[in-house]
Order: C-alpha cells, then sequence, then structure tokens
C-alpha cells in the first residue's frame, strides 16, 4: 500500500462556513455575557488550566507521545488540521509519518452502493437508520498498516483511525452538527466516504440516517481509548483538553444540572420573537422559525477553564453517564435522550404545515426509530389572535379531504383547512396535546415551546398554505405517509376533551403550587408546572427533569450539594436523576413559573 508522508501546501478553503449565525467564540473573552436575559453561550466551568488552546500545545503533546491516532467525526477539515500540525512540527525539525485512513477506504462507488438501502426514494427526505458499522466502509487491509520506526513521529488520522488497535493514544476531533450543516451549505464537507458535495437535501438525509448513526456508535466503542478531545469548529484553531478532565467535567453535570447551547434556525413560516428578545441572535436573518433549545442529537456542551471554551456532542455525555442522567428510565432509552424541548416562533410570521408524525410502529418499520414524535404545544407567548390546529371536524369524511389535499398539491387550489380541521384559541400557558397520528398546526403570532419526544424530522406535511420554502422552492407534501398514520377517530368534542390539557393543584404550600399539566395516554412523558413567589424544593424520585422558566425573569436553582446556577427566562436546563433534589428561587419580581417536564413511571412501548 502507497502512504503518503508529505503535507506540501494548505488545502483552500474559501466559503467554509454559510450561516448567519455566529460561531462559538473560542474564548470567554470574545464576548460580553449579557447583564440580564437570555444567554446564547451557556457554559460548565471546569477550574484551571483543563482546556488548552492551539496547534502548537497539542503537537507538544504528539511529539511527546511519537505515534498517535487522530480520529473524529464528519464535517472535520482534516487536510487543513494535518497542515496546520505540520506547520509546528516543521518549525521542531520533526519527520512525521502522516498515515491517512481515507487512502484506506472502498472506493465512493463501493460506498453508495453500501448507503443506497438506507437512503429512501431519491426524492424523499426520509431513509431508514443504518445497520451498517463504520468499518464497513474500509478495505480489508486497513488493518493491516503499522508505524514506520524510521520516523520521529507517526500519525494515523481520519475518520475511523481508531478502528486499528495500535497501542497510542488517540486524539478524537469533535464538531458540533449545526456547524457541520453550516459547512454542508457552504459546499465545504461531503459525506462519509464521498468525493464530492450533493445537495443539502441529500447530505442531510445521508448525515441522519448513515453517518451520523455509525460515527456515534464508532465514539461510544472507542471512547475509552480516547486521550485527547479538541473542539475544531474553527477553521484555523482549536481548544483541546485531556479526556479524564473531560469525564470528570460530564460526569458532574451528570449528577447536578446543564443547559446545552441552542442554536437557531430562519423558516418559511418564521417569526420575530425570538429575534427581537433575544440579544446577540442576528437580526438581519429574515427571520427565526426555530430553536434548538435541546434537540440533542444535534446539541453540544460548552466547557470553559481559564476563559478557554470547548464544545463536544451530546453524545459524549450520554456514552459516558446516561445512567446518571436518566435514573430509572436509563433501561429503557439507554444512551437516547427522550424528551426535547424546541421552539416555534411564528410571531408576526405564518402558519405551520397542516401536518402529523408516524404511529409508533410506522416510524419503526419505515425509519428505523426506536420512539415516535409525541408531541405538545405550550403557548409560552402569542398574541390576541393566535390560534391552533388541532384535530378533525366532527364530520370529518376522510376521502374527500384526501381529495381537497391532491387537488390542492396538483392544481395550486387553496383549501378552506377549517372546513376538515378543529382551530382553537390560544392563550398563554394553554398546553395542546399531539400524540402521533393526529393532525396539526401552529398558527400564526405564537411562541410555541415545542415538548416531545426526541424524534424531530418525521413531520408529514399535508397542506402548506400555497407558499414556498426560503429557497424559493415548494416545500415537500407528504400526503401518501399522512394518510397511513392519520386518526380520524380524533374529531369533534373528543379533541376538547382529550387532547386540550386540562390544568389541575396536585399539591400547594404557603407560597406555591405543584400544578399537573395531564398529557395524552400515548406520550410517555408528562408536564407539570411549578409556580412559586420565593423558593420550592423539588425531589428528582430517581428521574430526569427538563425545566424552562415561562414566566418571570430570572430564577437561581440550587443543588443538593450546594451549587447555585442562574437562568432566565425562556433558558431551558435539565437536572438529571442523579441530582436527587434542588431548590428553585425566585429571583424576579412577581410569582415565578417553571415548566417541568419528566418520562412517567410507566412507559409502554409496545407499539
Amino acid at each position: 500500500m502507497e502512504v503518503k508522508n508529505n503535507v506540501e501546501e494548505t488545502p483552500v478553503i474559501k466559503k467554509w462556513r454559510q450561516s448567519g449565525e455566529q460561531i462559538l467564540p473560542a474564548n470567554m473573552n470574545d464576548f460580553n455575557v449579557a447583564a440580564e436575559g437570555y444567554n446564547l453561550y451557556p457554559v460548565h466551568p471546569l477550574g484551571n488550566n483543563k482546556i488548552f488552546n492551539g496547534y502548537p500545545s497539542l503537537t507538544r503533546w504528539i511529539i511527546e507521545n511519537k505515534t498517535v491516532i487522530i480520529d473524529g467525526y464528519i464535517g472535520v477539515f482534516w487536510q487543513e488540521i494535518e497542515f496546520l500540525l505540520q506547520q509546528e512540527f516543521t518549525k521542531s525539525n520533526i519527520r512525521v509519518n502522516w498515515i491517512r485512513s481515507s487512502d484506506s477506504m472502498k472506493s465512493p462507488e463501493e460506498i453508495s452502493q453500501l448507503v443506497n438501502p438506507f437512503l429512501g426514494e431519491r426524492k424523499s427526505v426520509w431513509g431508514k437508520k443504518t445497520t451498517l458499522q463504520l468499518g464497513d466502509f474500509f478495505n480489508s487491509e486497513y488493518t493491516l498498516i503499522q508505524p514506520n520506526k524510521a520516523y520521529e513521529v507517526n500519525i494515523l488520522i481520519g475518520m475511523g483511525a481508531a478502528l486499528i488497535s495500535w497501542d497510542a493514544p488517540v486524539i478524537y476531533l469533535d464538531i458540533p452538527k449545526n456547524e457541520i450543516q453550516y459547512r454542508m451549505r457552504a459546499n465545504s464537507v461531503s459525506n462519509l466516504g464521498a468525493d464530492k458535495a450533493a445537495s443539502d437535501f441529500e447530505m442531510y438525509k445521508r448525515f441522519y440516517f448513515v453517518d451520523w448513526v455509525v460515527l456515534n456508535a464508532h465514539k461510544a466503542q472507542v471512547l475509552d481509548r480516547i486521550s485527547v478531545v479538541a473542539d475544531v469548529q474553527h477553521k484555523s484553531s482549536l481548544n483541546w483538553i485531556h479526556t479524564n478532565e473531560l469525564k470528570k467535567g460530564l460526569k458532574h453535570i451528570s449528577q447536578s444540572l446543564f443547559r446545552v447551547r441552542p442554536w437557531f434556525e430562519a423558516g418559511a413560516w418564521g417569526g420575530h420573537w425570538l429575534q427581537d428578545n433575544i440579544e446577540g441572535l442576528n437580526k438581519n436573518e429574515v427571520n427565526y422559525a426555530w430553536s434548538f433549545e435541546l434537540i440533542v442529537p444535534e446539541n453540544g456542551i460548552v466547557f470553559e477553564s481559564n476563559g478557554n471554551l470547548l464544545e463536544v456532542a451530546f453524545d459524549f455525555l450520554m456514552i459516558s453517564e446516561y445512567q446518571s442522567v436518566l435514573g430509572k428510565h436509563a433501561p429503557i432509552f439507554g444512551m437516547e435522550f427522550p424528551i426535547r424541548f424546541d421552539f416555534l416562533d411564528t410571531m408576526d410570521g405564518g402558519n405551520l404545515s397542516v401536518q402529523c408524525h408516524p404511529s409508533l410502529t410506522y416510524i419503526r418499520e419505515e425509519f428505523g426509530e426506536n420512539i415516535t414524535q409525541d408531541e405538545t404545544y405550550y403557548i409560552l407567548d402569542c398574541k390576541n389572535d393566535a390560534k391552533v390546529y388541532l384535530g378533525f371536524q366532527d364530520d370529518i369524511n376522510p376521502i374527500e379531504f384526501n381529495q381537497a389535499l391532491i387537488n390542492s398539491q396538483q392544481l395550486g387550489q387553496e383549501i378552506d383547512i377549517e372546513k376538515y380541521v378543529q382551530v382553537h384559541d390560544a392563550k398563554k400557558h394553554d398546553l395542546f396535546l399531539i400524540p402521533n397520528s393526529t393532525v396539526h398546526s401552529a398558527g400564526a403570532n405564537n411562541l410555541v415551546l415545542e415538548i416531545s419526544a426526541t424524534p424531530y424530522i418525521f413531520t408529514f406535511k399535508m397542506y402548506d398554505w400555497l407558499r414556498l420554502g426560503l429557497d424559493g422552492k415548494p416545500r415537500p407534501i407528504n400526503i401518501e405517509h399522512a394518510f397511513k398514520n392519520l386518526d380520524f377517530n380524533r374529531r369533534g368534542s373528543a379533541v376538547t376533551n382529550k387532547l386540550i390539557s386540562k390544568p389541575l393543584v396536585i399539591e400547594k404550600g404557603k407560597d406555591w403550587e405543584l400544578i399537573h399539566l395531564p398529557t395524552h395516554q400515548e406520550h410517555f412523558y408528562d408536564v407539570h408546572r411549578l409556580e412559586f413567589d420565593t423558593e420550592i424544593t423539588v425531589k428528582t424520585n430517581n428521574t430526569c427533569h427538563i425545566l424552562m422558566l415561562v414566566e418571570g425573569t430570572s430564577i437561581k436553582v440550587k443543588n443538593a450539594d450546594g451549587t447555585v446556577t442562574g437562568f432566565n427566562y425562556a433558558e431551558t436546563f435539565v437536572i438529571p436523576a442523579a441530582a436527587q433534589s434542588y431548590t428553585l428561587i425566585n429571583k424576579g419580581k412577581g410569582r415565578a413559573r417553571v415548566i417541568k417536564a419528566f418520562v412517567k413511571d410507566e412507559v409502554n412501548f409496545e407499539g
């Protein structure tokens, strides 16, 4: 096998990232933390001298170890990182034997044949989660590669490098999934084993159903061999940490609390509440439709030391500490975090598409997911005319509805959607219940806190108000999928009786109340609202709690270990099961209200 050892010139990546959002600063000194209000960059301190900055310091560590493996995630600029490291080796007159895992990958054509069965129909936005393993992407002789002792330093670099069982430390290069997508949109990265970028639509589908699946499994398999983790989301610099220190940080937050770094996306129906109320967001963006508050397959966790910031994928926490995070529900969900929080912003925007989500059986058989997209809409804020579309009219005729949808799609005809779908007034703190197979949509002039099971891309759109996406193209309509899942029994009075939560006080004290907002029997999670004037103490009962301040300006959270952390209005945070108990302290004027979502004691996934 021919091995190329020379790094001759830096790769040219002109347009490397396409987004109106700022990249996470590398250091706390690079941004101003707002004195009050929503914090875009939540950090978890590790203490001094835990996170190191720059290629020179990492190069010195490599030279000390002489033989290393550099593995990592999709979206990494491998050639540029190799070049930047080589610059430092050259300064020290160190001869390096570079061995690239990509040279041992199967051809792009062979890999395309491997992955195509998991990508569904070409025009479909969905595939099926792969059963492939990372080793399937490599030639059989790959495992025979050995270091060359004639060199002072040997480096095996690239995705899948740690598949080789050298007796050598592993450096793992990580990158947030939002940044992967910004690079995808700039055509500066490609899929695993592909030789060129495809369309955004094709690349994301392959990321979701193939690349992320095999690379997450690989990360879990090699975690105990990783000595260093580096955050390489910046183009020409990095921050890095020894894995034993990272694991200490992960263990600590798995027993106290944490908040992931949120990120934001524009959309066809997007509004302006987030833009108007969160300092630091791009005011020139066309709108914001989503905030990924806690969509953990795509969120990261940020650690801090000496001002240096290092972000790792949420996967690291679940691989290392899922039992502490999920407590008694860990045997059910394993490393898959079960609940997500996100914002749907339609304030001065438009209606979401009329849609539904797949049944549990359907999502398992068709897409390979373990749990389905059971949702609720919690109305955090709204205007007086805000509506939610939910459930069918009592006289719904499925055949007539289907034909109206088809005619709309084929002929561009508007539909009087209220002829078929009920519309309900939306008020602050309402909770609308949307178990799988339920027709629904959020109307304009809402800020919806969507509390849901974790899956998040399986939306079957039936009617999209004849509008175009931000790219100027029609958004996909999925009438056939929808009609294989719609429950037409969710109609008439059953909607208001069973799909709009009826709050009730279940506990109360001198200046606090615990309010239950019951969810549907098909939801595996439940919702409480904690209302208090001064403070309230809560036990986890070995269950993970996901919380948000939904009324008030700020609170403090005091953990059982005595640590105190502050959170502001509309910020999502997580109390792991292992925290045992915590006290919420109101720091604003008037009564504080905090939403708490958690997995029910009895969970049934028979499908």
